[in-house]
């Protein structure tokens, strides 16, 4: 006779379901409040700068960064004022695999990215590589963010122009000589071959899904650290 009939071993799975989960979330938690910086890291001392004559009026560049899941890249790119559109997807690997679940599976070379698209005569290219190192991922860790692990959420500055390159280079040498992290920077510099834009129901996911556990753990954190570390730049974001 079972004096505890309630655990069967149905409630056993469950219970360990439970507690993996919470093991997760408390992980997830660790990785967002210890990445939490009170104060932006130095800014880049080479930026891209307009010509002599100007940027030319309703001048749009882009960018490509690759670092962790990207709702929470999205949920800080499309708070930067200047940035006109963000769009999330997929580089590094070939377009027949630029697929969610392919992706996942860590062998299609692709990375979580996000395509940012600016205005330089309101927020500079260095600016949003200060925002990329100091917000919205730890640059140390190696084919992971946290309990995020794999090759797609590698940190990756996917260069759209020859300057682009020169500036993501010396601003990671400028950062590293300095010690800024705890580690050295891993991040890959390549140039950029294609984005491939992700499925409709990742774009603005944390805008649409606040409430999902994963979301107030992870990404709700990197919004608060925008507008605590810039607040001249952060603005609210509404569909």
């Amino acid at each position: 006779m079972n004096p505890h009939g309630w655990l069967q071993p149905i409630s056993l799975i469950f219970v360990a379901l439970m507690l993996v989960a919470i093991l997760i979330v408390r992980l997830w938690r660790r990785m967002a409040l210890g990445n939490s910086r009170k104060e932006p890291i130095p800014a880049p001392i080479h930026d891209i700068v307009a010509p002599a004559s100007g940027w030319e009026g309703g001048e749009q560049h882009t960018a490509v960064f690759a670092g962790g899941c990207f709702w929470g890249s999205q949920s800080v790119f499309q708070r930067v004022k200047g940035v006109v559109k963000t769009t999330v997807g997929y580089s590094g690997g070939e377009s027949a695999t630029a697929i969610y679940r392919a992706v996942c599976s860590m062998d299609t070379g692709h990375a979580e990215a996000i395509e940012i698209v600016y205005d330089p005569s309101l927020v500079s290219f260095g600016t949003l590589l200060r925002i990329f190192f100091s917000v919205m991922h730890d640059p140390t860790q190696l084919n992971r963010q946290g309990a995020d692990v794999g090759t797609q959420y590698r940190s990756h500055i996917f260069y759209t122009t020859e300057e682009q390159r020169e500036v993501s280079e010396a601003y990671v040498k400028q950062l590293d000589d300095a010690h800024v992290f705890s580690g050295p920077i891993v991040t890959q510099i390549t140039p950029l071959i294609e984005f491939f834009p992700g499925e409709d129901y990742h774009q603005d996911y944390a805008l649409k899904n606040p409430h999902n556990p994963y979301i107030q753990v992870c990404d709700i954190p990197k919004i608060a650290s925008l507008k605590q570390q810039f607040p001249e730049l952060f603005e609210e974001y509404t569909l």
